[in-house]
C-alpha cells in the first residue's frame, strides 16, 4: 500500500477540480517565449513534460501584461496582451497537451516588477514604482507611477485573462502580493507614500490587487480561478538589508499582523486560494531559499493562512521530502505542495512518488545555479542537476548507430552522468572508482548538514547506475596500461581534482578542508580557516554550528569574490550567515606561517597573530588530468570531463559529461 495516498485526492480550487495535490511553482521562464510573447517550442515541451510527470497542477512562470508602463524588453516572457492571436495559438497547443495528462494549468499574470527589477533584464528602460523610492539593485530613484497607468495595468490584466481562457487555461494566478513586485509594493507602507486612493490605509494599498481580481471576475466570469502568490510576512530590516532566521529584527516591511487582516480582505475580495510563501527581494533567501534554509520553511505561515483564510492554501519552499508533504495535508498545515525546482530536477516526481519509486527520485540540491543564478544572470532557466530541463528535445537521448564499451575513469558527478546517460542509450559502460563509494567532492561538500541533498544526489547516482546495471568497480586505481589492456571502444577521463595545498612550516596541524569535513581530521577547537571562497566559507559555518571558533582568513578585499554562487540568494545570505554565527573574517590577509599554534598573517595593518589548534586549506583545487595525459595519443576515442578537465561546479561537471555521453 502506498503510504502517500492522501496526497493523490483530488481537491478543488473554485470549481477547477485537480486530480492530486501537487502543483509545479511558478519559476521564471527565461528562455521558454518566442519574438512575439507566446510559448516557443521549449515551453511548450517543459510545461508539458511536468503534467507527464505526473504534476495535477502547472503554474507557468510569470508572463507580463504590460509592457508599455513597464517595458520588459520583449520576447524575455511571454505575454498574453502583446500578440494575442500567437499567445493563444501558442497556449493553445501547450494546454491541450497538458490536458491529454488529466493535469490542470494556470497562467501566472504579472503586473511588473517596479523597483526589483533585475537590471540584466531592465535593458535601458526607467523602473517604475508606486512611490519615488531606492531602486533594489541600482542606485536610482524609480519613476511613480499615474493613475491612469494603473488602471491600465489594471485593464490589461483582464485582457490577459480573457486570452488565457480563449488559450485553455484553467485559471490564472496573480504575481503577486508577494516578494516585493510591483503589486506588492503598493500593498507595503514602506514603498507605497502615495496620498491617493492607493495609498494610506491598508484597504487602499490593496486596492491594486481589488481592482485586478474583480476586472478578471468581470471579464472571465465568476467561476475562472484567480489566484494569487502571497507572503504575509517580508523580514525586511530596511531596504536591501533582509532579516537572518532566527536573527530579532523590526519587520519594515509586511509583519504578520497586517499578513493575516490583507489576507482575510484579498479573499473577500475574490481570489480563489493563496499560494503562500515568505520573504522579499530585500531578503531574497527567504523568497528563493538555498540549501542554508531549513525544509518546508514556510509551513508555519501557510499553517496560518490555513487558520485564516477558507480557500486552498498552496505551500512550496523545499517541500520535496514526501514524509513532509504528507504530513503538512494531514495535519492542515496547507492543502497543495507546491514544488518549483524539485521538478526541475525531476520532472517524474509525481509519478514517481504514486509508483513507490522515491529512490529514483533525482533530488535538487538547492544550488540555484541552473535555476535563478542563470535567470539573474543570463536570463535562461534551466537545472544543474538535470540537463534536459527547458531542453527537453534539444537535448533529447541520440540514439545510438553502434554499440560500444566505453571505459569511464572516476566516480564523481562527470563520471556517472556520463554512465548513467551512456547506458540508457544502450552503450556498455564500465565505472571504476578509487575511493569505496561513488560522489566525488560530493562526500566532502555534502558533509554539512546544510549540504545534505549533496549526499542524495551521491546515492541517487549510486541507486540509478545499479538499476541500469552500469558495472562500477569501486576501490579500483586504474592505470594506463589497464585502459590499454581493457578493449575498450571509448575511454572517459573524469578523475576529478585534488585540494591545493602548501607548506606552512608546521603543517602537522594543517589539514584541508575536505578532510576535515570528512572527519578525517579533527581542527580542534579553535581553527582558521584560509580562503574565503565557497568551500571555505560553507566549512567555516559548518564548524561554526558545531560550536569551534573559527577565523576565515582571505587574500581579497571581500569573501566570495571568486566563484562564489551565482545567485545573490545564496551568496547574500552565506555572508549574513558568517558573522551571525559569530565568525571572525580577517580579508586582505596574506599567511605566512604557522608554528606553535600561532598562524602569522601579512594585513593591511602590518603582521597579525592568531592562536589555533589548527588551520584549514580552502585555496582551490587543481585538475588531476594526468591519466588524460598519458592516453592523450594512445586512444582515438577519448574524452576529458568534470574537474579533470577544468576545475568548476557540479552544473558543469553534469553537463558537459551529459553532451559528451550524448553523442558517443
Amino acid at each position: 500500500m502506498n503510504k502517500y495516498k492522501k496526497l493523490f485526492e483530488p481537491i478543488k480550487i473554485g470549481n477547477c477540480e485537480i486530480k492530486n495535490r501537487f502543483a509545479l511553482a511558478p519559476m521564471g521562464p527565461l528562455g521558454l517565449a518566442d519574438s512575439e510573447g507566446g510559448f516557443n517550442q521549449r515551453g511548450i515541451d517543459y510545461y508539458t513534460e511536468r503534467a507527464k510527470g505526473g504534476t495535477g497542477l502547472i503554474i507557468t512562470g510569470v508572463t507580463f501584461v504590460d509592457n508599455e508602463v513597464e517595458e520588459h524588453g520583449m520576447p524575455n516572457c511571454p505575454c498574453p496582451t502583446h500578440n494575442p492571436v500567437q499567445f493563444v495559438r501558442t497556449g493553445r497547443e501547450m494546454t491541450e497537451r497538458i490536458h491529454a495528462y488529466n493535469s490542470k494549468v494556470f497562467l501566472q499574470m504579472s503586473g511588473g516588477f517596479g523597483r526589483v527589477t533585475i537590471p540584466t533584464n531592465l535593458g535601458e528602460f526607467p523602473p517604475v514604482a508606486p512611490s519615488p523610492i531606492q531602486h533594489r539593485w541600482l542606485d536610482k530613484t524609480c519613476r511613480e507611477l499615474t493613475v491612469e497607468e494603473i488602471k491600465s495595468i489594471v485593464e490589461k490584466f483582464g485582457d490577459g485573462a480573457f486570452n488565457a481562457k480563449r488559450a485553455g487555461f484553467d485559471g490564472v494566478q496573480i504575481h503577486a502580493v508577494h516578494e516585493g513586485y510591483l503589486i506588492d509594493q503598493f500593498a507595503i507602507s514602506l514603498f507605497n507614500h502615495r496620498t491617493d486612493e492607493y495609498g494610506g490605509s491598508l484597504e487602499n494599498r490593496l486596492r491594486f490587487a481589488r481592482e485586478i481580481v474583480e476586472e478578471i471576475k468581470k471579464r472571465c466570469g465568476q467561476d475562472f480561478p484567480v489566484t494569487l502568490r502571497y507572503s504575509p510576512k517580508s523580514f525586511i530590516k530596511d531596504l536591501r538589508d533582509g532579516a537572518l532566521p532566527g536573527e530579532e529584527f523590526v519587520e519594515k516591511g509586511r509583519d504578520l499582523d497586517e499578513g493575516v487582516k490583507a489576507a482575510k480582505l484579498l479573499v473577500e475580495y475574490g481570489y480563489d486560494a493563496l499560494d503562500t510563501d515568505v520573504g522579499s527581494y530585500d531578503s531574497w533567501w527567504w523568497s528563493h531559499p538555498p540549501m542554508y534554509q531549513e525544509k518546508g520553511l514556510y509551513r508555519p505561515y501557510a499553517k496560518l493562512m490555513k487558520e485564516t483564510v477558507d480557500v486552498p492554501v498552496i505551500c512550496a519552499g523545499r517541500m520535496d521530502d514526501p514524509d513532509m508533504a504528507l504530513e503538512a495535508v494531514e495535519n492542515g498545515t496547507c492543502d497543495m505542495i507546491s514544488l518549483g525546482r524539485p521538478l526541475l530536477a525531476e520532472p517524474d516526481y509525481v509519478n514517481k512518488l504514486r509508483s513507490n519509486n522515491c529512490k529514483s527520485i533525482r533530488p535538487c540540491i538547492s544550488c540555484q545555479e541552473g535555476c535563478m543564478g542563470r535567470v539573474q544572470h543570463y536570463s535562461m532557466l534551466n537545472c544543474a542537476v538535470n540537463p534536459q530541463a527547458c531542453r527537453e528535445k534539444d537535448n533529447a537521448l541520440t540514439p545510438i548507430i553502434k554499440k560500444k564499451k566505453v571505459l569511464i575513469v572516476g566516480g564523481g558527478v562527470a563520471g556517472c552522468e556520463a554512465a548513467r546517460v551512456l547506458a540508457l542509450r544502450g552503450h556498455e559502460a564500465v565505472l571504476y572508482e578509487k575511493s569505496d563509494r561513488l560522489g566525488g567532492n560530493l562526500i566532502p561538500g555534502g558533509a554539512p548538514d546544510f549540504k545534505e541533498d549533496d549526499i542524495a544526489l551521491a546515492d541517487w547516482y549510486a541507486n540509478t547506475l545499479k538499476d541500469l546495471n552500469v558495472e562500477v568497480k569501486l576501490n579500483s586505481i586504474v592505470t594506463k596500461d589497464l585502459i590499454l589492456s581493457s578493449k575498450a571502444d571509448t575511454v572517459i577521463i573524469a578523475t576529478g581534482s585534488t585540494p591545493k595545498v602548501f607548506s606552512l612550516g608546521d603543517d602537522e596541524k594543517v589539514y584541508t578542508a575536505a578532510d576535515v569535513l570528512t572527519q578525517k581530521k579533527d581542527c580542534g577547537d579553535e581553527t582558521v580557516v584560509i580562503g574565503g571562497g565557497l568551500v571555505g566559507c560553507e566549512t567555516a559555518l559548518d564548524l561554526a554550528k558545531k560550536g569551534k571558533k573559527v577565523t576565515i582568513v582571505e587574500a581579497l578585499d571581500k569573501l566570495l569574490a571568486l566563484n562564489g554562487p551565482l545567485c545573490s540568494a545564496n551568496s547574500e545570505m552565506l555572508q549574513k550567515l558568517i558573522p551571525f554565527n559569530n565568525i571572525d573574517v580577517k580579508t586582505n590577509s596574506k599567511v605566512k606561517k604557522f608554528s606553535d599554534g600561532i598562524l602569522e598573517m601579512e594585513t593591511n595593518n602590518g603582521i597579525e597573530k592568531i592562536k589555533c589548534d589548527s588551520v584549514i586549506l580552502a585555496v582551490g583545487y587543481k585538475e588531476e588530468n594526468s591519466l588524460y595525459k598519458e592516453l592523450e595519443f594512445e586512444i582515438p576515442e577519448i574524452y576529458i570531463l568534470g574537474d579533470a578537465r577544468k576545475v568548476f561546479n557540479i552544473m558543469y561537471g553534469i553537463w558537459d559529461a551529459y553532451e559528451v555521453a550524448n553523442h558517443i
